[in-house]
């Protein structure tokens, strides 16, 4: 049993952390660090409770947000565990509980929908039902990402095996078949149109639907067909034929169909100060569904310690604990990834491995994720509440009388100083204006000369604002550091401009996002701004989106100038091979839209060409 440690209390200088450090354990355990109110700020786990907890102490190599949290420690509490495991659970359960600022906190309470086969002898039901539970017996199927998931499952079950799904006393009053067995999804056993023999078999079939059997399935109701036709039942055999059809059709539209397997695939994405975590659950080898998370994250974290947070939480945090699957798929290394793949192992009674290094379906499985990671990342990024209250951090950060309906940001794309274009992005009120965006073809200028780019497209931008042409910002942004910024400071003078907030964005010494430098063109003043700040996040995504932009309208000229030469530079890619690609996919551009499995379908082209061909034609 957990034993716990006195909590050691502020004194009149503050925390006196060698004293605490003197007297703490080497043994595992977690602890809970609190402010001078008696909230707690942050919960942790250890391996070694002292080496751990000295660490937040030291005197150099701190990230700024790890400071900040040392600063306003009062008191610290440990509770010793008889191992790393243990203390893996408790950590989970307490962050759960008590919801510390400076950990990771998911915002999911509901439980997943389940399908449930009830446990009548003769007529088993299947129901929709929304979290597990031990009473009345039956056998629980799942669980599933969203009640539309379980519906269409049962869609498709009612429509194949023409189960019942109406509840007991339904099904006990029945004097004549209800309006499920007049359009063919039941076969009516409340009234005994069907034999228990019969309805079992078909039960049968349907679990071994959800268990992902579906070739077993096939090769019954095959077997069952050819027999009915010789025993010349012939009406029964059309059911059966019905029945295969059925399942064929549906295999054909599980795309992400696999021989079998569970897995739980989760991918990370981070952008302008947030992160977005995918699951996806797979359960006999048929993706059943996703879930996203927008996790609130503090300290300065990679992803592998984002998502190692993240796993203990989801499989451990909560009053119940969801399903563990024999994998859990992640795009990159897990921090103290074997100890949780053995605290997952221990609760599910049985080997769960986590993975990152994988192939075939399973890299189908995790690519997909990545790609609705990045994807409901921009979605949320871009949402109007979320512009808005950046919007509104902005303003007081900046201090602005009022909120800025209209913000631009400037950015230099070129390939090594050649066909050096200029980006003009533009945010309002409800984030990115494309409509309004704009990119400048810059000429005349020295090849790699930014701040001559720089001072060419401000002057042609601006000089037209001033002779009334065109729409007035609140705010601009310089995507660069004091050199452009006063390159553009430069330009606002030569055309009277004093009254537009200019603001330069650089990035800090590390490069690292989150670290960039601000800079006001008025006062030359240089600041950073905490990397949680809303106002920041903001900045970042217009700041990103410049550069995007910027980049893609490079591309789009410099692949203008060889277009006709598209596929004619690929080797490998003959005359031959270019024919049978465009009479595919029936043009460049669907081809360019072409993952590098469809590609690879085409004949003549193997998996190793379609992915220099993808790299090509997406310059990767």
């Amino acid at each position: 049993m957990p034993t716990r440690s006195d909590p050691t209390r502020e004194n009149s200088e503050g925390f006196d952390s060698k004293h605490f450090l003197k007297q703490l354990t080497e043994r595992p355990g977690v602890y809970r660090m609190y402010d001078d109110g008696g909230s707690v700020l942050y919960v942790g786990k250890a391996g070694n409770l002292k080496k751990r907890v000295s660490s937040y102490f030291r005197t150099t190599g701190l990230a700024p947000k790890t400071e900040a949290l040392v600063a306003k420690i009062a008191s610290i509490e440990v509770t010793i565990t008889s191992s790393e495991t243990e203390a893996l659970l408790l950590e989970q359960n307490l962050i759960k509980s008590l919801r510390p600022p400076y950990n990771i906190l998911l915002r999911d309470d509901k439980s997943y929908p389940y399908i449930y086969v009830s446990s009548h002898s003769d007529y088993p039901s299947l129901t929709f039902r929304r979290g597990r539970t031990k009473k009345g017996g039956g056998t629980w199927y799942g669980p599933f990402p969203s009640s539309g998931a379980v519906k269409e499952s049962l869609n498709v079950l009612q429509k194949v095996f023409r189960i019942r799904s109406c509840s007991e006393s339904y099904f006990r009053n029945r004097s004549r078949p209800c309006l499920q067995y007049q359009i063919n999804r039941c076969t009516a056993p409340c009234v005994g149109y069907i034999s228990p023999e019969d309805y079992l078999q078909d039960i049968r079939h349907a679990t071994m639907f959800l268990e992902g059997k579906k070739p077993a399935i096939l090769r019954d109701l095959m077997d069952a067909m050819e027999k009915a036709a010789q025993s010349l039942e012939f009406e029964k055999a059309a059911a059966y034929r019905d029945q295969i059809n059925h399942l064929r059709h549906v295999q054909e539209q599980q795309s992400m169909e696999s021989g079998g397997g569970d897995a739980d695939v989760v991918a990370i994405a981070q952008d302008a100060g947030v992160v977005c975590i995918v699951v996806i659950i797979v359960r006999g080898g048929r993706v059943l569904g996703t879930k996203d998370y927008f996790p609130r994250y503090s300290l300065e974290q990679s992803e592998g310690e984002l998502l190692s947070a993240f796993l203990g939480q989801y499989y451990f945090g909560g009053n119940a604990r969801r399903e563990i699957p024999k994998d859990v798929l992640v795009p990159v290394e897990v921090d103290g990834q074997d100890l949780l793949a053995q605290a997952l192992s221990d609760a599910a009674n049985r080997e769960t491995r986590i993975r990152g290094n994988v192939r075939g379906e399973r890299r189908r499985w995790l690519e997909l994720a990545m790609t609705n990671a990045r994807q409901t990342l921009l979605t949320h990024i871009a949402s109007k509440e979320t512009v808005y209250r950046r919007l509104l951090a902005l303003r007081d950060m900046l201090e602005l009388a009022e909120t800025p309906s209209r913000m631009e940001c400037f950015d230099i794309s070129h390939s090594h100083g050649e066909n050096t274009v200029a980006s003009c992005v533009v945010f309002d009120e409800n984030g990115p204006l494309k409509s309004d965006y704009r990119l400048y073809n810059i000429d005349g200028v020295k090849a790699g000369d930014d701040y001559a780019a720089m001072r060419q497209v401000l002057t042609r931008r601006y000089r037209r604002m001033v002779a009334g042409e065109g729409k007035r910002p609140d705010l601009i942004f310089i995507d660069g550091g004091k050199g452009q910024l006063g390159i553009a400071r430069e330009v606002f003078d030569e055309l009277g401009i004093s009254d537009i907030p200019l603001i330069g964005v650089a990035k800090g010494v590390t490069r690292r996002a989150g670290m960039e430098q601000l800079i006001d063109a008025m006062t030359g003043d240089v600041y950073r701004v905490p990397a949680d700040s809303p106002a920041l996040h903001l900045i970042q995504h217009i700041r990103d989106e410049s550069h995007r932009f910027a980049i893609t309208g490079h591309r789009a000229g410099r692949d203008k100038k060889r277009r006709q030469s598209t596929l004619e530079g690929i080797e490998g890619v003959g005359p031959k091979r270019r024919r049978e690609l465009i009479r595919y996919f029936g043009g460049i551009q669907e081809l360019r839209k072409a993952s590098v499995d469809e590609m690879a379908k085409v004949q003549g082209i193997s998996k190793a060409l379609a992915e220099n061909i993808y790299a090509a034609l997406h310059d990767e």
